[in-house]
């Protein structure tokens, strides 16, 4: 019997890494994690959890416009970026503190260091070499920027949140959530905002009608779009920036902030050397069990490039624990997984698109809306909201709810669940709705489009 220091070794203290080992750990595993940064990944660091707060930051802008329409004088108001960043860095280090309470509560060895493998059980890290029945590698994903001459001067999201200052003009690159979201941040902070994007529409996966409506809203929000462009350079001018794009246009700016993508987490790892298979792009190949192609070595989240959202790295986390410590195999069933993109307004969708599902299911009934909601027939803003349900013709089975408009993401929460249950429209049909609120037009929908 092979001697090990530890039943697994978990590179990468994300949120995905964490969970799986902390599990593990429960299952009664020695585990020991490494990571080179702070706790939490991503999502704590430079992603969900700053980006939603930075997205309050921005909506509160258009929050004391609307006041005025109820009574308030909000003259005077005025922001301080220092004290956002301040604020958001003291909540980051709070969340990175708790991140290592709950691996030290269960006995988890936290190595701080970067790691490589040096064979299917073996890892270094500094001076160390560690070896461990299982070694589960979730160390996520990276921003990419463009091949295109200056690219450097330009961000990505990781530095968005440590500016010095806001700039005065801003272009984002790229039509995906990240882009539309920062765009947002931008334009609420008060930053004169250009979202720029390569395809005709923004929001590539998601529900077409999504993505043309949020268009039309950011335009009303005061962002300009630029859209079936691709930038090819980036110089820098005595009064900023200048992108440069491939039809001869250029416009000037303060910052450029590229939002057009990210890559598998995995250089410098030796995974390939370790004999892990990886896909063109770096993703580690898994099967249902987050197994690679060498059986003692695992993979989780961001960085086998399946489902990139924080909560699916967790689930996966879990399933994994229990398949190897919990004498429990599990895998993860991905249909029907919600997600919200923090723009303004906010989308939520849960389930099928409408072509995937007359794809998978045939004829399908679709029931849609736009309306003006409550709040602004006072506020006077000119923010519309829009939803949407597929549903299976010949079963009446609801495949799929998307919205656009405010706290889409808290609607469609509770949707999913009646996803999973499989619920049907004539059940949404019978529920009573919640007046006066906005959700409750997804259950008096009762005009469907034109067959």
């Amino acid at each position: 019997m092979a001697s090990y220091d530890f039943d697994l070794i978990t590179i990468g203290g994300g949120s995905g890494g964490v969970r799986a080992s902390r599990m593990s750990a429960a299952h009664g595993a020695r585990v020991a994690l490494i990571e080179s940064g702070p706790l939490g990944g991503t999502c704590v660091n430079v992603g969900c959890i700053p980006k939603k707060l930075f997205s309050y930051a921005a909506h509160l802008a258009s929050d004391i416009d609307d006041a005025r329409g109820f009574g308030w004088s909000v003259d005077g108001a005025r922001f301080d970026w220092k004290t956002l960043l301040a604020n958001k860095d003291r909540e980051i280090t709070r969340l990175n503190g708790v991140y290592a309470r709950v691996l030290q509560d269960v006995g988890v060895k936290v190595i701080a260091g970067r790691a490589r493998v040096l064979d299917p059980h073996t890892v270094a890290v500094g001076d160390q070499t560690l070896i461990a029945a299982h070694l589960l590698i979730a160390t996520g994903g990276r921003a990419v920027k463009p091949d295109i001459a200056g690219a450097d001067l330009g961000i990505t999201s990781d530095q968005a949140f440590h500016l010095d200052a806001l700039p005065r003009r801003a272009i984002v690159v790229g039509g995906g959530y990240i882009a539309v979201e920062f765009a947002s941040i931008f334009n609420g902070l008060g930053v004169s905002t250009t979202l720029l994007h390569r395809g005709p529409q923004l929001l590539r996966g998601f529900d077409p009608d999504l993505g043309r409506v949020l268009a039309e809203e950011l335009a009303q929000h005061g962002i300009t779009l630029v859209l079936e462009q691709t930038p090819a350079g980036l110089t820098r001018e005595e009064d900023g920036l200048r992108l440069m794009l491939a039809s001869g246009r250029s416009i000037d700016t303060d910052l450029v902030m590229f939002a057009t993508g990210r890559l598998p987490n995995v250089a410098g790892l030796g995974l390939e050397e370790a004999g892990v298979k990886l896909a063109k792009n770096g993703a580690i190949q898994v099967d249902d069990f987050y197994c690679s192609s060498v059986p003692s070595i695992h993979a989780i989240g961001d960085v086998i490039d399946r489902v990139q959202l924080t909560p699916v790295a967790l689930a996966e986390g879990m399933a994994l624990a229990r398949t190897l410590f919990g004498n429990d195999p599990a895998r993860l069933d991905y249909s029907n997984i919600p997600t919200a993109v923090f723009s303004h307004p906010n989308i939520g969708s849960v389930g099928l698109t409408e072509a995937q599902a007359r794809e998978k299911h045939g004829p399908v009934d679709i029931y849609r809306t736009r309306f003006r909601p409550l709040k602004a027939t006072l506020s006077g803003s000119a923010e519309r909201v829009f939803m949407k349900l597929v549903v299976a013709r010949d079963s009446g089975r609801v495949l799929g709810a998307h919205m656009v408009g405010a706290e889409a993401g808290e609607v469609i929460q509770g949707l999913a669940v009646a996803l999973n249950c499989g619920a049907t429209k004539a059940q949404f049909d019978a529920t009573l709705g919640i007046h006066p609120t906005t959700a409750e037009e997804f259950v008096t929908l009762r005009e469907r489009d034109p067959a």
